[in-house]
């Protein structure tokens, strides 16, 4: 059908975007769209204006839409399908119609400065301490030491050492708010780190030195401030980093490099090894000797500060050591001193002595409070040794034949020391409760004891209640004897003075008869104030 066109170019089409140079099909179908667009309006509109928009009325309205939709479109495919063919060649020239723009909400831009007030005061800080402490960056040979400055009496010397020496090496200052600062001067550069209870430097000088551990990193250090660190050096380690022939050569002399009786050699990282003697030598510093075989980026970096962090944790670790070994001996004297009162508090026959036992025991429980404090140093001793077990793990070792992995050395020579201590807490928390439970029960007894003597003195109170009662009845019975004598004596002077009158009587008669009656009316009376006591005493009052 082509190739019935005439030749020469192309004729031009104008069309107009307006419905009916679609065709019928469009024609119906825009029809039928925006029928359907009004009628769903309709409908939610309603159901808004009944204030009763619930979720099945939604889902209705839109079921409505959906059928109508599809029955609309299945009418217009068939439409379609009833148009003749077109006699061209079934192209359709007519350029579709641009989208539709859907209008956009304008929103205002968020102001960001307004959330440096919504933050929470820990934010920023926490945020920062994950990447407080970054890792060396070394490229190429390099000679480092290591310093790890420990001091229980001047907590201050860790911020006053950071300051001197950015004065005396003309560095940046530090800030006195952060853990961790960080400098660069040529080839050389400094990295400190404060930590809980120690702080280390950690000097690095790049390229290729004279020769091996021979303390390049230090060499410009100012004597002054080497002074200021008398007494307060925990760790001291020069490491070398040696690369491709350089580490072939350091291999060679790794003997005579690392003298120590026992040599710790291993493959690390895939790609590269480590050699150590864990020995303090003669310039009083420990050596590491890196060899670069393949490390990728920043790996002999992160490798050297695991190496330097597995020598000072093993060093605060093995701290309580010295703790564990004193207490220790405390320990078993206080063991002795309480079995010997606990086989004394036993004995038959040595009640008397109960306040003194409690005495012995009070002052040996003051003493075991007293050394409660090593709890501390212990438990901070616990949390190191985690710490070189992970530093470790992270250092992938494998053996290298005839040198023990740094694992095993640690295994066989810290693990013995971190289980005394381990050992030694667990026995003072055993010696503590076994003195606590005899002051348990020397109380216990003591307290018996009081409860027998306050015993003792109720039944003696009650006897002597039941002999007053006893005295007291009989001192009524002579009360009765006594007024009623008195009442007799004042009648018969009565009488005897009415008979001095004259009067017809006989008073030694009268005074025999009123003996009965009298002692009677006393005895009435005397039971009367008896009973009304018993019943009520503000009564008799």
């Amino acid at each position: 059908m082509a190739a019935d066109r005439p030749a020469g170019p192309p004729p031009t089409i104008t069309t107009s975007y307006s419905i009916d140079s679609r065709g019928p099909y469009c024609s119906v179908s825009f029809c039928v769209f925006i029928s359907i667009a009004y009628l769903g309006l309709a409908h939610a509109w309603l159901i808004i204006g009944r204030n009763d928009l619930s979720a099945s009325d939604i889902n209705h309205s839109y079921a409505a839409h959906n059928r109508s939709f599809n029955f609309a479109e299945s009418n217009a495919r068939q439409q379609k399908e009833q148009q003749p063919e077109d006699p061209s060649d079934g192209e359709n020239h007519s350029p579709p119609l641009p989208p539709c723009e859907h209008a956009t909400l304008s929103r205002p831009a968020i102001d960001t400065s307004m959330f440096s007030s919504l933050d929470h005061p820990l934010r920023d800080p926490l945020s920062k301490e994950l990447h407080a402490r970054p890792f060396l960056r070394i490229d190429g040979p390099a000679s480092l030491s290591h310093l790890a400055i420990y001091s229980e009496r001047d907590e201050e010397i860790h911020g006053r050492l950071l300051a001197a020496l950015s004065v005396a090496m003309d560095l940046p200052p530090p800030s006195p708010q952060h853990n961790h600062y960080a400098a660069k001067k040529d080839n050389w550069q400094v990295k400190w780190e404060k930590h809980t209870e120690f702080s280390t430097f950690t000097f690095v000088h790049t390229g290729a030195p004279d020769g091996l551990f021979c303390g390049a990193a230090m060499r410009d250090l100012p004597a002054s401030w080497l002074a200021m660190l008398k007494e307060s050096v925990f760790v001291a380690v020069h490491a070398e980093l040696r690369c491709n022939e350089d580490a072939e050569r350091a291999r060679m002399q790794v003997h005579e490099l690392l003298p120590g009786p026992v040599l710790v050699g291993s493959k690390v990282l895939t790609g590269g090894e480590v050699y150590c003697d864990w020995l303090v030598h003669e310039d009083h510093f420990s050596r590491f000797l890196v060899l670069d075989l393949g490390f990728r980026e920043a790996q002999a970096g992160r490798l050297i500060q695991r190496l330097f962090e597995i020598e000072t944790y093993r060093m605060m670790a093995l701290l309580a050591l010295p703790d564990a070994r004193r207490h220790s001996q405390f320990l078993s004297k206080l063991d002795g001193s309480l079995s010997a009162l606990m086989r004394r508090m036993e004995q038959p026959g040595h009640d008397h002595d109960d306040a003194y036992l409690l005495r012995e025991l009070t002052r040996l429980a003051g003493q075991m409070e007293a050394h409660a404090g090593l709890e501390t140093r212990f438990s901070a001793s616990e949390a190191y040794e985690k710490l070189i077990v992970a530093r470790i793990a992270e250092l992938r070792e494998e053996r290298i034949e005839g040198f023990p992995t740094i694992a095993e050395f640690m295994q066989r020579r810290l693990l013995p020391a971190m289980q005394t201590c381990s050992s030694v807490w667990a026995r003072h928390q055993q010696s503590a409760t076994r003195l606590a439970r005899a002051v348990d029960l020397l109380r216990t007894r003591v307290n018996l004891a009081q409860e027998e003597h306050t015993t003792a003195l109720l039944e003696g109170m009650n006897r002597t209640a039941r002999t007053q009662l006893r005295m007291q009845h009989a001192v009524e019975g002579l009360s009765v004897a006594a007024i009623s004598y008195y009442v007799l004596n004042l009648s018969g002077a009565a009488l005897r003075a009415l008979h001095a009158a004259h009067l017809p009587l006989d008073p030694d008669v009268l005074e025999g008869m009123l003996i009965i009656p009298v002692v009677a009316a006393v005895v009435l009376f005397t039971g009367r104030i008896r009973r009304l006591g018993h019943e009520d005493p503000h009564r008799v009052k």
